[in-house]
């Protein structure tokens, strides 16, 4: 059975950019709600509350108590704005729930007993986690805030699809209905590659070059030179 989170917020009166500001500056951090057959309103959270809630999973895969001056609401944190360069949440979405209609949500994948598996033991196999989220279909009542996937019987040249996860009851994935180029890979065992360099070296005898024998012509001498002919005195 899931956990129950509750996240405490405040009806925000002030609209605008420059209320908005003034939020942040003031550790807060402006919010809204919707869906439903209630109009849109707009929320104010503590920072630090929402800082901290954003460090656990589930604050973005599970159903939420979003508690709003003393009155529960149902809801799912449908978007999260940060800030590009420092640690501050800018701007939260939240979405109304009715727990009588089903709802799609994407939930994270939890990868158990892979180092005990066949394929964990063996040197030079790796196991690829190809998807590490899914989107499922189910009754709020029946959201898991992740799915387990067992890796303990994966061996060698094993391709575990989205069809072999094993899905909480009441749990579908939606995506299975589409035909079966749609159930993807999840988890793939492969043989890692190892390359290896050849230090190609040059042969010793290609880099001898071989000496090429040339016969010195004898110094000639001053009487060799006299008995020349045309090489006397005039």
């Amino acid at each position: 059975m899931a956990s129950k989170h509750e996240i405490k917020a405040q009806i925000r009166k002030d609209e605008g950019k420059g209320a908005s500001r003034r939020l942040r500056h003031a550790d807060f951090v402006p919010a809204v709600i919707y869906g439903g057959t209630q109009p849109p309103q707009s929320l104010q959270l503590i920072h630090n509350d929402v800082a901290l809630a954003a460090r656990n999973e589930w604050f973005f895969s599970a159903l939420l108590d979003l508690n709003i001056e003393g009155k529960v609401q149902k809801v799912l944190l449908r978007d999260l704005q940060r800030h590009p360069v420092k640690p501050r949440v800018l701007h939260l979405d939240f979405q109304r729930i009715d727990e009588s209609k089903p709802i799609r949500l994407k939930v994270p994948l939890h990868f158990l007993n892979q180092d005990q598996s066949p394929a964990g033991k063996i040197a030079g196999l790796l196991i690829m986690h190809e998807v590490n989220e899914v989107e499922i279909a189910c009754l709020p009542s029946k959201l898991p805030e992740h799915i387990d996937v067992d890796l303990g019987e994966l061996s060698k040249g094993d391709i575990v699809h989205l069809s072999s996860i094993k899905l909480p009851e009441g749990v579908e994935i939606p995506a299975l209905r589409l035909g079966k180029e749609h159930d993807l890979a999840v988890v793939v065992v492969k043989e890692a590659r190892v390359e290896v360099e050849e230090e190609t070296a040059a042969p010793a005898a290609a880099a001898e070059v071989p000496a090429t024998a040339v016969k010195a012509e004898p110094a000639k001498t001053d009487a060799a030179t006299k008995a020349e002919p045309g090489k006397g005195k005039k």
